[in-house]
């Protein structure tokens, strides 16, 4: 290898200990932010690594390394704004959130949301839900399967919480209420659920379809009533925030949070709470 090889690639090494050294710097940024580790020894890192690239500067000589000056000389900047600031050593920690009570219990009302099984039961299951959630999707058929075991001993009330981040969320949870304009609230929430990874308007009436619902009035509810289910919607996020709803899905047994995901668990929580 002849002498100006060797120097590009003596170089090339020298700028991806460069590469390597401005990582670390950022690595420090988020450490002044989040960590407690005392700045002294993440400096000494920094020093370290200087080291070892002055050793690759000086084997590759002076030729060829005019394109690594100006990132070492970036580099140095980091480190003496970085060496300017106070040590964070002994930060506290950001503060927790506190542990779940799940033993506090709730005022859900369950007006203006549609119900499945008999209104008068005497244990209620409350979901607020999220129609694009995976996690909604793959625990609802459960606590459903739970309410069912229990023939006029249990209700299922739904709550709409569509996340900012599913886009679908809001038209799924319209469309639902538009299907409930028909009675078919909980058949196309079981449709809607099945088929969450490919929602669209167009799927939206095809399902209406296979719901068995009047697919003309289906479309002209999701039009004309768009503001009253906007309405019912916007409800349901601001009860859930008062109500320590945290995410997607949560689930309420007769008012307290409950974290029964399969469906002997809700069986065993039912069955408990109808001995007392």
């Amino acid at each position: 290898m002849d002498t100006n090889n060797k120097l590009f690639t003596v170089a090339l090494v020298a700028l991806t200990a460069v590469v390597g050294g401005l990582g670390v710097v950022f690595s420090v940024g988020m450490a002044v932010q989040s960590s407690t580790a005392p700045m002294t020894a993440v400096l000494r890192e920094i020093a370290d690594g200087q080291k070892k690239m002055d050793v690759l500067v000086a084997q590759a000589g002076k030729n060829d390394i005019k394109a690594l000056e100006s990132r070492l000389a970036a580099l140095e900047s980091e480190v003496r704004v970085l060496k300017a600031q106070p040590s964070h050593a002994g930060m506290p920690q950001q503060p927790q959130p506190p542990a779940e009570d799940m033993n506090k219990v709730y005022d859900i009302p369950v007006a203006g949301s549609y119900v499945l099984g008999s209104k008068d039961a005497p244990v209620t299951i409350t979901v607020f839900d999220d129609y694009q959630c995976p996690f909604c999707g793959r625990f609802y058929p459960a606590a459903v399967e739970g309410q069912k075991a229990f023939p006029g001993k249990v209700k299922m009330v739904v709550k709409h919480y569509p996340l900012p981040f599913h886009k679908m969320a809001l038209p799924a949870a319209k469309a639902a209420l538009a299907a409930g304009e028909q009675g078919k609230f909980f058949e196309m929430s079981d449709l809607i659920f099945a088929n969450a990874a490919a929602l669209s308007d167009e799927k939206f009436k095809e399902l209406a379809g296979q719901a068995g619902l009047n697919v003309e009035k289906f479309l002209k509810d999701l039009k004309d009533r768009d503001a009253v289910y906007a309405k019912v919607i916007e409800a349901d996020l601001d009860l859930g925030s008062k109500i320590d709803v945290r995410g997607t899905p949560t689930y309420f047994l007769n008012g307290k949070k409950c974290n029964a995901r399969t469906a002997d668990d809700w069986k065993a929580q039912i069955a408990e709470l109808l001995k007392k």
